[in-house]
């Protein structure tokens, strides 16, 4: 098939786009030659004439080039600045491939989707929205199945338990459980219960009783021990989803739902329920609201590079703890 010259990403599984765009990256050709043929963008500070000078330079001993923009829609809010971008899309060098990626749904009326489809150039949209909780064991199973292996459906709904709809986390928990069978057998619900995801998310709740209990020394013991055995992102996907749960949780025991309500609402299993219930009324509806407030606002200053991802985690330990 060929390669489109404007490729349009949206939708809400950052995990599926990053790997259509790796898949786009492992085609350029010569491993030695791919980072001289890639350019990556951000929309939230883009220098228009650096994008411009990107999608029309010729590729250095390969075939095509790629350019990845994230974010586009935050670079052009105007309409001068639109019909700007607009024009260049038409006038793409026919050797690049420029890869649109939308970390959101687009809705059927935004300026970009819609010139995507007025078929005024060689324009692919691939929508990649995150699975849903009663989907995601079948996710997990679909995606063992595509790193080489086999996963047993109890076992995927454990793991699909612990990380919620995070398929990044998924996935790398799925390579970590395939691995230690050795591919050689299904995974089972013993094996995710022997590997770190189980370890992790029980010091994820012993990390969120420490902070509910204004405890910042044994928080700070807990994160750390975390992070020594754990890949930072994973941990920190776990905590946002932690207090997701919190926040859903309140808003059942606010309409005086009881843990029963719970479990029901949030699709959780007895021990996690339990806990979650337990958790969520330590905290305020209106305390939860700003937590998860500033959660988003440290997982957009990580993904702008603003700060590190380990020292976001202690700052927001130390926050919490003074809340």
């Amino acid at each position: 098939m060929t390669t489109p010259s404007v490729i349009l990403f949206h939708g809400t599984d950052e995990f599926a786009i990053a790997k259509h765009i790796a898949d786009l990256q492992a085609g350029l050709g010569d491993v030695s030659m791919v980072d001289m043929n890639v350019a990556r963008f951000d929309g939230r500070s883009l220098n228009f004439d650096d994008l411009n000078t990107a999608v029309n330079s010729i590729p250095f001993l390969a075939e095509r080039r790629l350019v990845v923009l994230a974010h586009p829609s935050a670079a052009f809010q105007s309409a001068e600045a639109r019909k700007k971008f607009i024009a260049l899309l038409g006038s793409i060098s026919p050797t690049t491939t420029l890869a649109l990626a939308e970390h959101e749904a687009l809705k059927d009326d935004h300026w970009l989707l819609k010139w995507a489809r007025s078929g005024k150039g060689g324009v692919r949209i691939l929508v990649c929205m995150s699975p849903r909780r009663w989907e995601m064991a079948d996710w997990i199973v679909q995606e063992s199945q595509k790193q080489g292996g086999r996963i047993e459906r109890g076992a995927a709904e454990r793991l699909a338990e612990m990380v919620g709809e995070d398929t990044r986390v998924a996935a790398q928990e799925i390579t970590k459980l395939l691995t230690y069978v050795n591919f050689e057998r299904p995974v089972k619900v013993q094996d995710v219960e022997q590997v770190s995801v189980v370890s992790a998310q029980e010091s994820i709740f012993d990390l969120v009783d420490a902070l509910g209990n204004s405890d910042g020394k044994k928080a700070q013991r807990v994160l750390h021990r975390l992070l020594e055995s754990e890949d930072p992102f994973q941990v920190w996907g776990m905590v946002i989803r932690q207090f997701r749960l919190l926040l859903l949780a309140r808003e059942v025991i606010e309409a005086r739902g009881d843990m029963r309500a719970v479990q029901k609402a949030l699709e959780l299993r007895d021990f996690v329920a339990q806990k979650v219930y337990k958790q969520a009324q330590r905290f305020s509806m209106s305390a939860l609201e700003e937590i998860y407030h500033r959660l988003l606002e440290i997982d957009e200053g990580v993904k702008t590079s603003q700060v590190t991802l380990e020292l976001a985690l202690d700052t927001l330990v130390v926050e919490l703890v003074v809340f």
